[in-house]
């Protein structure tokens, strides 16, 4: 869905999002008042400048409006793999917005994203994944690692993992496979306002994806190990 349509599906009411360098930036309006809107698109890469921006911009809405809800946005392609951002320490930068939004919701606001094009890999752990509640349009592509890197960094046969893909969620890249495993909590069609509001409504209690993951099959041993391990059973 193109950027312009999607904000004004999302916002009817109205919205003011800049765009500078593929950065969404700005704030909109709900029946429940005003968001803080950040984001990216074009399948944007994102480096260190990207991240300084949109960590400026939860710091700002913090400061001026502590409650204030942060929508989140995305589409992107993964890290920049540069040279300058390797050498400017890329992982500190990523490090230092999501400590941004977690500042944001202890001060009591509300995260929301979500994904609307692609997200993959670090350019969406940095933000969109810190959200209380992760969100997809049915045409949206996500994955964190493809297969190919995945290979390399476990030293598992390629082919071994594409078999694995066919029956394991966890292995395979698509929306689908993301909301078996409880990643994202649901496909948004038809309203969007309706479902942004029910999102924002919806209460913060805490990190559920690994239940929600073995409740829908796409991620059967995550709660219950989790579990074993803070009860010392493990």
């Amino acid at each position: 869905m193109p950027l312009t349509t999607l904000l004004d599906a999302l916002f009817p009411r109205g919205h003011a999002v800049a765009v500078n360098d593929s950065v969404l930036t700005g704030s909109a309006t709900t029946d429940d008042g005003e968001v803080t809107v950040i984001g990216t698109t074009d399948k944007i890469e994102v480096g260190v400048d990207h991240a300084l921006v949109l960590a400026d911009t939860v710091l700002a809405s913090t400061a001026a409006h502590p409650q204030r809800p942060i929508v989140m946005l995305v589409d992107t392609a993964g890290q920049r793999l540069a040279r300058r951002d390797e050498l400017l320490g890329i992982n500190g930068y990523f490090a230092h917005l999501a400590q941004t939004l977690d500042l944001a919701r202890r001060r009591g606001a509300r995260l929301v994203t979500l994904v609307y094009g692609e997200s993959v890999s670090g350019g969406f752990l940095s933000f969109g994944l810190m959200a209380d509640h992760i969100h997809a349009l049915p045409d949206a592509q996500v994955r964190v690692m493809d297969l190919r890197a995945m290979a390399r960094v476990t030293k598992q046969p390629l082919e071994k993992l594409q078999a694995l893909s066919l029956t394991s969620p966890v292995f395979a890249p698509g929306v689908e496979n993301y909301v078996a495993m409880g990643a994202v909590q649901s496909l948004w069609d038809g309203d969007l306002a309706r479902h942004l509001l029910e999102a924002l409504r919806a209460p913060a209690d805490g990190d559920h994806r690994a239940a929600l993951g073995a409740e829908r099959g796409g991620r059967t041993l995550a709660a219950r190990v989790a579990i074993a391990v803070s009860q010392g059973n493990a």
